[in-house]
């Protein structure tokens, strides 16, 4: 591929032509790519001749992932000072629609944003001097009230430094355990910018601030944080999806729910939501699969 003359056109008509050669290295044209990738002809062909300023890096990234190559072999040739190759739009006063109607994007904590912090039971039965399936026990037995705020954190954590013969703050636990899930950042930030966004999540009381506080939770403009301890309710009840399409304002069919449990996608389906389930071993996929679920009207 020949480099691009930096000075000679825009960004916009370097990056179009890349995509193109790619393209056509890959033996498709534009209809068939658009028929793999489930992209718009329009979109497509509006990339290649440099009409879209500052397209998503996602769509950008779906391309790539269409033609069996990764976003940097795709990118090799656009210089990296380009500062709208690719990158989300940074301004944004009107939200958009996606193509199945998707106005609010609510997206579940654990297991999507961050990955289950299985290492908490362990490095707290190691400091407590016990197995795991002691602290386990414990877990288990009080799990859905806490998340239901049915429970305090004070009464939790009681029974556990009682069983445990040590003072115990298992949030502060948990949140040393959790990671984020790689790329979310990334795209949250694109589909705040173009939707409405929100966290719902089975949850205890406490964690979520601090999460955020700290960047292990996207730094967006949430429109929304619906938590169980809160609502009262957890998923998959009914009562927490009705709770949380009441602080939308929106009809459940302009409502999507990413989330990594069958029954949670399962109940928000029969609701009238849209649903998307994650994969949070292979995250690279599942967010392939958001952004082009959220490919807005043209």
């Amino acid at each position: 591929m020949t480099n691009v003359d930096a000075e000679s056109i825009s960004e916009e008509k370097r990056l179009g032509q890349v995509v193109q050669t790619a393209r056509r290295a890959a033996g498709l044209t534009q209809q068939a790519l658009c028929q793999k990738s489930g992209l718009s002809y329009s979109t497509l062909a509006k990339i290649e001749r440099g009409a879209i300023k500052a397209p998503s890096v996602f769509t950008i990234q779906h391309i790539a992932h269409t033609l069996g190559i990764s976003l940097d072999q795709l990118l090799q040739d656009v210089p990296r000072q380009a500062p709208s190759v690719p990158r989300a739009v940074t301004t944004q006063l009107d939200k958009k629609v996606s193509k199945s109607g998707v106005r609010f994007v609510f997206f579940d904590m654990n297991g999507c944003l961050v990955r289950y912090a299985y290492s908490v039971a362990a490095k707290l039965a190691e400091d407590a001097g016990v197995t795991p399936d002691v602290v386990e026990s414990i877990v288990w037995r009080y799990d859905d009230d806490i998340n239901r705020g049915t429970v305090s954190m004070d009464e939790f954590n009681t029974a556990l430094a009682e069983r445990l013969h040590m003072m115990v703050d298992w949030n502060r636990y948990y949140i040393e355990a959790v990671e984020a899930v790689e790329g979310m950042a990334e795209l949250l930030v694109w589909a705040a910018e173009n939707y409405k966004v929100g966290i719902l999540t089975n949850t205890v009381p406490g964690v979520v601030a601090p999460m955020l506080e700290s960047g292990l939770l996207p730094r967006v403009s949430y429109d929304a944080i619906v938590q169980s301890c809160e609502v009262h309710a957890i998923k998959p009840e009914q009562a927490i999806f009705e709770a949380a399409a009441a602080a939308t304002g929106m009809a459940p069919e302009e409502i999507l729910l990413v989330d990594d449990n069958r029954a949670n996608i399962s109940a928000a389906s029969k609701l009238g939501w849209h649903v998307l389930s994650f994969d949070q071993l292979h995250p690279e996929a599942s967010i392939v699969s958001i952004s082009t679920a959220l490919q807005p009207v043209d």
